[in-house]
């Protein structure tokens, strides 16, 4: 007997709760956000954020934070917990997000993990181990060259890339604390829940024609007034910015750039992380990958549905 998947899935929503976290990643535009909230009212579920940046409060738009209307009263955690000028580490995240995962269980939900900030994931989901929080130092004074330079005379052997600011401020604070290297530190592969991957994907030409359809959107949408009343605090912190969208338009605000050049490098760097997204995810992570199906959505959520069903 042929069974109707859409009335089986009308009938068993809600009624399901996965003993297992669910987490849903992919860049950005392949609708992760619709996802989570579909598999959510089905599995029982709550979504515990994984994207560095919408932890933030007031970086909105840029970050394609969730709206209200759209959390469709699915319960949200590690949103908007912390002010811009604060400071939010991996180590934070690691144990406010593993807190959240057992009190879930606890209350018979679903956790559903959904990002695109890998690490966060992994030191959530796999045996990590942070000796110390990392302790406050301020790097700012350096260049990016002479960062790089201080961080090879303690570890010539570095994998991390002189371009890649964030890290090597990450390692040599590691380092100062814990007298170690933070690569050597937290490696592993050992996952301390059952989890279960999801990814979400495109081809890359229909990937890119959707990241730049969702600047313009954005742009639309306010992020220039957003962008802007940022840039009138004088807060230029990490969460202001690690984000793709606020320092290119501060650019803009300070006549370096014409709006033109400003929002068409925002379209670029953000076809590039996608890109490097990937690659990371592939490399790291046992990863369940899906296409998605933009003309019917349901399809894609069907298709999850019972794989998630069959594992």
């Amino acid at each position: 007997m042929k069974v109707d998947i859409k009335k089986y899935l009308k009938a068993m929503k809600g009624t399901i709760c996965m003993n297992k976290v669910i987490v849903i990643t992919g860049p950005t535009a392949v609708g992760k956000t619709k996802l989570s909230i579909e598999l959510s009212k089905y599995y029982n579920g709550e979504v515990i954020n994984a994207d560095s940046t919408q932890i933030f409060k007031d970086l909105d738009i840029a970050t394609a934070k969730i709206t209200n209307k759209e959390k469709e009263d699915i319960i949200h955690h590690l949103i908007d917990i912390k002010n811009i000028e604060e400071e939010y580490t991996v180590f934070d995240y690691q144990k406010d997000s593993r807190k959240k995962i057992d009190y879930l269980f606890k209350n018979n939900k679903t956790p559903i993990m959904v990002g695109g900030t890998g690490l966060y994931i992994k030191a959530a989901l796999y045996d990590y181990k942070f000796e110390t929080e990392e302790q406050k130092f301020n790097y700012d004074n350096y260049t990016d060259l002479e960062l790089y330079d201080e961080w090879i005379k303690i570890n010539p052997n570095t994998n991390i890339h002189k371009n890649n600011r964030k890290r090597i401020e990450r390692a040599l604070s590691y380092y100062k604390i814990n007298k170690e290297f933070l690569e050597d530190q937290i490696k592993t592969d050992e996952l301390l829940y059952d989890v279960i991957f999801i990814g979400l994907t495109s081809p890359r030409e229909i990937l890119y024609e959707k990241i730049n359809t969702r600047v313009d959107i954005m742009i639309k949408d306010g992020l220039l007034e957003e962008a802007r009343k940022i840039y009138d605090t004088n807060i230029r912190s990490r969460a202001v910015m690690t984000p793709i969208g606020y320092k290119e338009l501060f650019d803009y605000f300070d006549n370096k750039t014409s709006l033109e050049e400003s929002i068409n490098l925002i379209k670029q760097r953000s076809r590039n992380y996608a890109k490097k997204q990937y690659t990371w995810f592939n490399n790291q992570m046992d990863i369940k990958w899906f296409n998605t199906n933009y003309e019917d959505f349901n399809k894609t959520v069907e298709e999850i549905i019972k794989y998630i069903n069959a594992n």
